[in-house]
């Protein structure tokens, strides 16, 4: 096993987009996930959304370079099994509302004093304290919650929500963030392991860059603006002659020079009251009406020609069609071939980041239920007779 994580162990105890979305970043980079599923149906992700041969797509994918042990937590031998694991693992990583460990007999006290260098990322909908720590809380609940659906889509329409599970993924990146800098700390011995508490609401909280100031101090409470950045002139989605759309991003004061140039408003470019930003978005709707009076009367082709000639960042909205079929996405191998189950060949996403010495990796797409219960067992000192009762008792499967 190669990557900047080889030798890192992570024994994920989650189900679902928020941890599996963490660890599946680690097996990426060399650590080796060891992911403990519940025997029979495992992660309910392995049958979400679109299916190959009784299986999740997405599971394929959230899951890949995972050792996966079907581990029965109510029973006394498959605790026993998960506090084994624990004991050599540099991460626990876990998504059980808070609490969840703690009535299994696996709680940060318990596992912290079986290794005290050990690091628990723990995602929950609120976090581990606070008036809210109990209550259910999804992805969708962040997002609401969080700030970000309050600010998303047309003024006139109910608020909308990013077309995936955004509020799970930012967690997940924070927790990982969280995670490394932990084992930082242990690794150059600075100190022993600890928690890392993240909250779906204040991982999409985090982004929603100077919100509360505007509204402390300014009463500004930001809302929908459609394609628009408020406040940040010209920053929108212009229609195209072709029915298609462009999104333009003429912000910087040379960017904005530049931009009124190259659709033959000079006029726009000199003016004093346009020099800077603060000008601009004072007449951002005269400013958004002359973008769009040039974008309709061109394809979304030939308004990027002029806009890329003038080096004015600015782009067309790419389906997963235009995604697959782009070659700078192929270029930087963001697309990659997966083997699947009955010989089939099937495009995934690639890796993120781009690391120039420990790259990392696709393995493996994600494991059948319980693929590598053996391995792990045999790993932690069990011989064929022992794996055998545990099976007989209930504990593995």
């Amino acid at each position: 096993m190669s990557g900047p994580l080889a030798g890192i162990r992570v024994l994920e105890l989650g189900q679902l987009i928020a941890a599996p979305f963490a660890t599946r970043l680690m097996a990426e980079f060399g650590a080796e996930v060891i992911k403990i599923e519940p025997p029979g149906e495992g992660d309910p992700l392995r049958k979400w959304r679109k299916m190959h041969e009784g299986t999740s797509l997405w599971w394929y994918l959230q899951s890949r370079n995972k050792k996966s042990i079907a581990v029965n937590l109510k029973s006394p031998d498959g605790l026993a099994i998960v506090k084994q694991l624990a004991q050599s693992a540099d991460v626990v990583v876990e998504n059980f509302r808070p609490g969840g460990l703690e009535k299994l007999g696996l709680g940060w006290d318990v596992l912290s004093g079986l290794n005290p260098n050990l690091v628990m990322v723990r995602i929950s909908g609120y976090g581990q304290t606070g008036p809210y720590r109990d209550r259910p809380g999804f992805g969708a609940i962040g997002e609401s919650m969080g700030g970000i659906r309050f600010t998303t889509g047309d003024p006139s329409t109910p608020p909308a929500r990013v077309g995936v599970s955004i509020g799970d993924t930012l967690a997940s990146l924070h927790g990982v963030i969280g995670a490394l800098m932990a084992l930082l700390r242990v690794k150059t011995g600075q100190g022993a392991g600890q928690v890392i508490d993240v909250s779906l609401v204040e991982s999409v909280f985090n982004v929603m860059e100077s919100l509360v100031p505007e509204y402390d101090l300014l009463g500004e409470v930001r809302t929908r603006t459609g394609g628009a950045l408020p406040g940040i002139t010209p920053s929108n989605t212009y229609p195209s002659r072709d029915g298609g759309f462009v999104v333009i991003a003429g912000n910087s004061d040379p960017i904005f020079r530049r931009l009124m140039n190259a659709i033959g408003r000079p006029d726009l470019a000199e003016n004093p009251d346009f020099r800077n930003n603060e000008g601009r978005s004072r007449q951002a709707a005269m400013l958004d009406a002359v973008l769009a009076d040039w974008t309709r009367g061109r394809t979304v082709t030939e308004a990027l020609a002029v806009l890329d000639a003038a080096e004015v960042p600015a782009g067309r909205i790419y389906s997963v069609a235009d995604i697959v079929a782009d070659p700078h996405y192929n270029a930087r191998d963001m697309i990659l071939e997966a083997d699947l189950p009955g010989n089939t060949r099937v495009k995934m996403p690639g890796i993120v980041p781009k690391l120039s010495e420990t790259p990392g990796e696709v393995r493996w797409q994600g494991p059948a239920l319980g693929a590598h219960t053996d391995s792990v067992l045999s790993d932690l000192g069990f011989d064929e007779a022992g794996i055998a009762a545990l099976r007989r008792k209930g504990a593995v499967a």
